[in-house]
């Protein structure tokens, strides 16, 4: 009874809007209030914030199933499951270290399709120039190419790292809008540098890579995840890079919620295993992009999704030191 009454004194529900903190874990009980990524602040208030969480709701560049515009909802959602406990196995809680936020989601006009594109780069720049990095949640894959604009602006040429079964580099014709041609515009447009960037999980056919390097799924499959980790460091160097994960690089038995599913893919083992061990590449950004909820009724899909986003999290907070004051039990 006494907990109960605890409770109503101090409520530990709705925290995204609730929270008095920048920092900290948000608890509060999985099936119930407000549903931001991992209960941080819902605000679009950047002041004192490192990185800012924010959903892009756009499909329209889908070639096969659509339904990713649902993605941020139900990478929020999912991340409920994991928002409560110091994430394993990292043994810390990046929250302490990094001041995150939810800024919720992009907006722009569906029915100026052609206008998109700029109207994604203007709001993501918006963020950039206040001195905070972006973690965006997809959408479908075409939303990188208007993101690593912003940031090519900002940090010059990038290196990319791309975890996907497919390149996305076929040849297209410039201004076309597809998610299946915007690292072919990127490369074109000098924003991301071939030479130092890395594509990991492929598994579709593609005669010219344009440059990138290939760890396609038989090599992944072939190797221990460590020797993938240090061939990826080793080609982007010291480079500055740019994260972007395809929930399709998994195989569809974890992620079966996805427009375009690929079989002999990535285990969530495999692909959680190889973003921990990415530590010294310098990150300015990530995305992660191509979650369907509406084909996975079980959401391992937006679970897969939101953990490998907060093992980008963990990874960005790995060397910062705590800022949270600890209190005595």
């Amino acid at each position: 009874m006494s907990q109960l009454v605890d409770e109503r004194k101090n409520p530990r529900t709705d925290q995204a809007f609730m929270a008095d903190s920048l920092y900290g874990l948000h608890r509060e009980r999985t099936y119930s209030g407000a549903l931001s990524y991992l209960r941080r602040r819902y605000t679009k208030d950047l002041t004192g914030v490192d990185i800012a969480v924010v959903g892009v709701p756009y499909d329209l560049a889908t070639t096969n199933r659509a339904g990713t515009r649902f993605g941020p909802a139900g990478i929020r959602a999912a991340s409920a499951q994991i928002g409560n406990l110091t994430p394993w196995p990292w043994g810390f809680d990046p929250t302490e270290r990094l001041a995150i936020v939810d800024y919720g989601d992009f907006t722009f006009d569906y029915g100026e399709p052609g206008g998109i594109p700029d109207e994604i780069t203007a709001q993501v720049e918006d963020i950039l120039t206040q001195g905070v990095s972006l973690l965006a949640m997809g959408g479908d894959h075409f939303i990188s190419l208007p993101l690593l604009r912003a940031y090519a602006k900002q940090h010059g040429t990038l290196a990319l790292v791309h975890f996907n079964a497919h390149s996305d580099t076929w040849p297209d014709k410039e201004g076309r809008i597809s998610h299946g041609t915007m690292f072919y515009h990127a490369i074109k447009e000098g924003i991301i540098d071939p030479s130092c960037s890395v594509q990991v999980g492929i598994r579709t056919y593609n005669a010219d890579p344009l440059g990138m390097t290939w760890l396609d799924a038989n090599w992944v499959h072939s190797h221990r995840t460590e020797e993938t980790t240090a061939e990826i460091k080793r080609i982007v160097g010291d480079r500055k890079a740019y994260l972007t994960f395809d929930i399709d690089s998994l195989d569809p038995c974890f992620a079966p919620g996805t427009g375009t599913p690929v079989i002999g893919g990535l285990t969530t083992h495999q692909a959680r295993t190889m973003i921990q061990g990415l530590d010294g590449i310098d990150f300015v950004g990530m995305d992660l992009v191509e979650v369907a909820p509406p084909y996975d009724t079980a959401d391992v899909t937006s679970l897969a999704g939101a953990t490998l986003m907060l093992d980008y999290l963990c990874l960005r907070a790995k060397d910062l030191p705590s800022r949270v004051e600890k209190q005595d039990a």
